[in-house]
This record gives structure tokens, sequence and C-alpha cells, in this order.
């Protein structure tokens, strides 16, 4: 058990310091950084794709009702953040052409969501050590483009960069409060797991499927379409390769 709050704690320490990685939109050009996210975007949606359908389905062996209903419950509750709380997975900076919601609306948002990422991580640990991992790369790569639209919406909404660098690491940051929770809870609530692992599988789908993927649809031009396509297929691989960590 140590080494799953270890794996775990550490885990969310980095997703937390990936908010940090907003300042990188002050060095490049709005342009050039477009094109960049756009490529994660679409290796982020084969990770968390493959994550699913490698590694977090095949742990859950048969699928009953419950875990379907439990599938459901993931895609409501990630569908349930974006409409109610006005604040969306999107990864590209705030532009004039592409306005964010209010600081304050993705602060909130932001922060409910990486109390969720806590917990899906530390849940993946307490299953195994290589579905932890992998599930915490397929969080990783959906965090960086997205800390780096949440640090846009924060200094468009008149924030200093350095107020802005440090709300977006608070809110970030409450994803190890969701770790702990769950790993806390853990020897409290049986089978913990079979309900974390199906609500992170509906999450996940709802990301790449509502959030992701429609983002790469805008671009229609033939080439940038194709590198989009094989990054996709590498986050898939990247995912099946981490089957050998078992």
């Amino acid at each position: 058990m140590a080494q799953v709050w270890f794996y775990s704690l550490i885990s969310v320490v980095i997703i937390s310091l990936l908010s940090l990685v907003g300042v990188l939109t002050l060095s490049f050009r709005e342009e050039r950084l477009r094109k960049i996210l756009l490529y994660l975007v679409s290796f982020a949606a084969g990770a968390m794709l493959g994550d699913v359908f490698i590694h977090i389905i095949p742990e859950l062996g048969e699928i009953n009702l419950n875990i379907s209903l439990f599938f459901l419950v993931g895609i409501i509750l990630f569908f349930i953040l974006e409409k109610f709380i006005n604040w969306r997975h999107c990864h590209i900076p705030t532009s004039k052409s592409h306005p964010h919601p209010l600081a304050l609306m993705n602060l909130v948002g932001d922060g409910l969501h990486n109390l969720l990422d806590g917990m899906i991580i530390a849940g993946s640990f307490l299953v195994s050590i290589p579905l932890g991992l992998a599930t915490t790369l397929a969080v990783a790569l959906h965090e960086i483009p997205q800390e780096l639209g949440d640090f846009g919406v924060l200094l468009h909404s008149g924030l200093t960069k350095q107020k802005a660098l440090w709300l977006n690491l608070f809110s970030a940051s409450l994803a190890i409060v969701g770790a702990i929770f769950i790993l806390v809870i853990n020897g409290n609530v049986e089978n913990i797991t079979a309900i974390i692992l199906p609500i992170t599988a509906g999450g996940f789908i709802y990301i790449a499927g509502s959030d992701l993927i429609p983002e790469l649809q805008k671009e229609t031009t033939a080439r940038k379409s194709l590198v989009q396509l094989l990054f996709l297929i590498l986050g898939i691989l990247v995912m099946l390769a981490l089957l050998s960590i078992g």
C-alpha cells in the first residue's frame, strides 16, 4: 500500500506542476502554438481512448449492468462540468476570435476537474502500477494543452502573469486532494476501484469524443489531417507499449 501512496502522490504532484506550462504561451507565436497544440490534442485523444480500451476495460473483466451504469455516470459527470459550470475543455489559447469564459468560472470548473483527475489516478494505482502509469500519462497529455488554454483565459481576464500562474497552480493542486481522498477511503469503501475505473473510462470517452476529436475535425487540409491521425494512432500505440510494464 505504501508503494501505491508513493506512486499516486508523485503522479498527482507532477500533474499539478503541469499547470506551470502556461508560461510557454508567452514565448510562442499564436499561430505556431495553435499548430503544436492540435497535434498534442491528437496524441492526447489517442492516449485516452487507448487507456480505456487497452487498460481499463480489460481490468474490469466482465461488463455487467452496474459497470455500464458507472460508465454513463462518468460521461454525465463531465457533461455537467461543462454544461452547468460554464467551463469547457478548450485546448486553444484565448484570442479575439476564440473567446473563453470568465476567469472565476474557469478556475472553479478546472478545480473540480483536477479533483476528479486526482481521484482517477489514485484509483488506477489501487488496481495496478501499470494501469496507474497509463492513466497518469493519459491525464498528463490532456492537461498540457488544457493548462495552456487556461493560462490564456486568466491573462485575458486581466490578471497579471504571476497571479495567473499561482491561481492555475492552486487549481491544479486539487488533484492531490482528490488522490488523498481516494487513498484514505479505500479501506472503508469496499471495492472502490470497481466504481472509479468505469467512471474514469466514461470520462475519458466523453473528453476524447466531445472535446478533443471535434477540435481536430476543424482541420480540413489533407496533410495536416494525416499528421493528426498519425499522432492519434501514436497515442494508442504508447498505451499498448505500456502493457509491457506489467
